[in-house]
């Protein structure tokens, strides 16, 4: 009899411990500072990573009707904020430029750019001295000038005459296209382009778009962003492991162009990108410029700068394809302003308003960047009566702003009219935002946008695009390979000479 008694008094007092551990466990769970924007907090441990499915970005949009423009959601075992409409980011992102313009720590790119480069390095003496060395030197080796759109459109002539081998035929214009858009970027970095047969550059440009376009790949990116211990457990850790060793051959590929470099290098006149930053390495006044800086530096801009543009030039052809009209007006207006044998010029965009909102609207209807890159806080903040402690993660969601009914009727539709007031001229929206706002918007926007319109004009100036004729449906313009992007799948196309 005292054994079973023994036996429930023990007994009770376990359930009774367990219970006291799970009260703790869920005060903590659920406990929020005073003020804290309100949003779902899920599961321990996962928070609401269950829930956000391949597009968080959509999610996170219709249950801010619930939770208001300013929400948190846990993700994993950590609060973001996600800021759902424009005058919030723009409250945040323009107003608070000094507040939010810090980077958090994610482990899943922190592997490979070990706290340097420009993207994800955080706020403060470095970052502030890396942007102001990045726009000077960008802008002095032609970012912005017309020696830049020169090297464009030589660039945009070798990309017409590889399509033009094609000779009609159905084929993949991924490749072509990164090419094309990577020698822009490597003329100011390196101070010189890679034939579209060079072996090497052709793998370094198959490594990178292999990480952006696969979308096993770019979902797991996202899920190692918000539960990063799965990166080192299987069957996870091979997919993490494939996608780092990726980003390690292009890292080895710039460390040969930097060697090269050092070999003839002359402080007296720098020819490119690395010249001026070898420069200011052996001047020694900014601690600031080393070599593991210039190496992730160069590749943030390789990589960015590659992707951006060449993922905006394949959904327009995309849209095309889809609305087959809009490439009917897009060469209506190419040929009056332009002609079909002159070379395209960004002044030209001047007297080509529907061309212009037909950009607009692709950056708007495949909002590249849905969730931007995110932001941290410098310090403890109130925005709209919400109080945010220092470095919590914040995340604009760019998706939301594009596709907010409130501006853009039926924003599921993609209509470059609705950049054109009534008299058909072109109305820039200020609430088309694809490379974000504030003082961390992307660095290489000018450039991005230059390549844009003359390769897209002078591709449609030189070709009609159609559908692949081997296969009986339209290749996707809805679904895409989403994570820290929103790209394409691969497709094939035709490209007829006109």
């Amino acid at each position: 009899m005292n054994c079973l008694t023994f036996l429930i008094t023990n007994l009770s007092i376990t359930q009774v411990a367990i219970s006291i551990l799970a009260f703790i466990l869920a005060y903590h769970w659920y406990k929020r500072p005073k003020n804290f924007p309100p949003g779902p907090r899920g599961l321990p441990f996962l928070g609401v990573v269950p829930w956000i499915g391949k597009y968080p970005e959509r999610v996170f949009a219709q249950w801010s009707k619930a939770y208001g423009p300013i929400m948190s959601v846990r993700m994993g075992t950590k609060d973001w904020i996600v800021l759902n409409d424009y005058d919030s980011i723009h409250e945040a992102l323009v107003k608070g430029k000094e507040v939010f313009s810090g980077r958090p720590r994610i482990q899943v790119f922190e592997q490979f750019h070990q706290n340097h480069g420009i993207v994800f390095l955080d706020n403060g003496p470095r970052w502030k001295s890396q942007r102001k060395f990045g726009l000077t030197t960008l802008r002095g080796f032609g970012v912005g000038k017309r020696s830049m759109e020169e090297r464009v459109q030589e660039e945009a002539e070798y990309l017409c005459k590889s399509m033009q081998e094609q000779e009609g035929k159905p084929f993949d214009i991924l490749d072509q296209l990164t090419n094309a858009v990577s020698n822009n970027i490597c003329s100011v970095i390196c101070g010189k382009r890679f034939g579209y047969d060079d072996k090497l550059f052709t793998e370094v440009i198959s490594r990178l778009t292999t990480n952006f376009t696969n979308p096993k790949t770019m979902f797991m990116l996202r899920i190692f962003m918000f539960v990063p211990f799965l990166m080192k457990v299987p069957p996870f850790k091979r997919i993490n492991t494939t996608f780092l060793g990726h980003i390690l051959f292009v890292i080895d590929f710039l460390k040969q162009v930097v060697s090269e470099h050092k070999l003839t290098f002359d402080k007296e006149n720098p020819r490119d990108f690395i010249d001026a930053f070898i420069q200011e390495m052996e001047a020694g006044k900014d601690h600031h410029f080393t070599e593991t800086q210039l190496l992730q530096f160069v590749r943030g801009l390789f990589v960015a700068g590659t992707e951006t543009a060449t993922s905006t030039l394949r959904w327009s052809i995309l849209s095309m394809i889809h609305y087959p009209n809009t490439q009917i007006k897009l060469h209506e207006e190419i040929v009056k302003v332009v002609g079909s044998e002159a070379v395209v010029a960004i002044q030209h965009k001047e007297d080509m308003p529907y061309t212009s909102a037909f950009i607009e609207e692709i950056y708007r209807f495949r909002t590249l960047a849905p969730l931007s890159v995110p932001h941290k806080t410098n310090q403890d903040v109130k925005i709209n009566g919400h109080f945010i402690p220092r470095n919590t993660q914040v995340s604009p969601n760019l998706w939301a702003v594009h596709n907010d009914p409130n501006y853009f009727k039926n924003p599921e539709l993609f209509q470059p009219e609705r950049h054109l007031d009534d008299k058909g001229m072109f109305v820039k929206s200020g609430r088309v935002i694809p490379f974000s706002v504030g003082p961390r918007h992307c660095l290489g926007e000018q450039l991005a946008r230059m390549e844009v319109f003359i390769f897209l004009v002078s591709l449609v100036q030189k070709f009609e695009f159609k559908a692949n004729p081997m296969d009986d449906k339209l290749p996707d313009i809805v679904v895409g390979s989403s994570g820290q992007l929103f790209v394409p799948l691969p497709f094939k196309v035709v490209a007829k000479e006109r």
